[in-house]
């Protein structure tokens, strides 16, 4: 049976600088984006846009799923540990995202490069509590990004678990992750926290706007 397509109607504020490069903050919860189950099923027979094909990567325990499923369904679901991948579609605006959410684990990630033909957004999930394992994150970043089938990916970085306690902020995950020295890929840093859903609506409109330009 083919699962629900969500169509995500309100808009949220970009917060996009004119290089495409930014680091954005929350300033409302998905909840607020009235999202409904199966309302982009008319749109999807009626599209005539292509599928922007979408990889969400990311150590373990950083967010992923439940960020994919927050886009879904917005709601919280409980997850475990990925094995292989998660794939559902998005519907956002009219644009259509194909994601691919990647098991995290130390040993799946040699195998992120199999879901890497013809992807056009990366997005990263962070754990903003996780600071020492930072640098692994920012060794797989500058990994994915050297890669050729990569080359024209743009990058949407969330900087998830904001709700806790000494969390670091994304101009500090910016900082260490040195996204300024980026110049070939457009980049946004998105501050979110993944179970309220808040910070996520700003991520896909960055993204969305971006795959208008494409």
């Amino acid at each position: 049976m083919k699962k629900p397509i969500v169509s995500l109607l309100a808009r949220c504020a970009r917060g996009v600088g004119d290089s495409g490069c930014s680091v954005g903050l929350p300033s409302s919860p998905l909840a607020s984006a009235a999202l409904q189950p199966n309302s982009g099923l008319n749109l999807w027979r009626r599209r005539s846009c292509s599928e922007h094909k979408v990889i969400i990567v990311g150590l373990d325990n950083a967010g992923k799923t439940t960020i994919l499923y927050q886009f879904l369904m917005n709601e919280v679901v409980h997850t475990s540990p990925t094995i292989g991948s998660n794939v559902e579609e998005i519907v956002v605006k009219n644009t259509h995202f194909l994601m691919w959410d990647i098991g995290g684990q130390e040993s799946l990630r040699s195998s992120w490069n199999t879901y890497y033909s013809n992807t056009e957004f990366i997005i990263l999930v962070v754990d903003s509590t996780d600071r020492e394992r930072l640098v692994i994150s920012k060794e797989e970043l500058y990994k994915m990004l050297a890669h050729e089938d990569l080359r024209k990916a743009a990058l949407l970085i969330f900087a998830n678990k904001q709700d806790m306690k000494d969390c670091m902020s994304a101009a500090e995950i910016s900082k260490y992750l040195t996204l300024s020295s980026i110049k070939d890929h457009p980049w946004h840093i998105q501050s979110c926290c993944a179970l309220t859903g808040e910070g996520l609506c700003q991520g896909l409109e960055w993204m969305t706007s971006r795959a208008g330009l494409r």
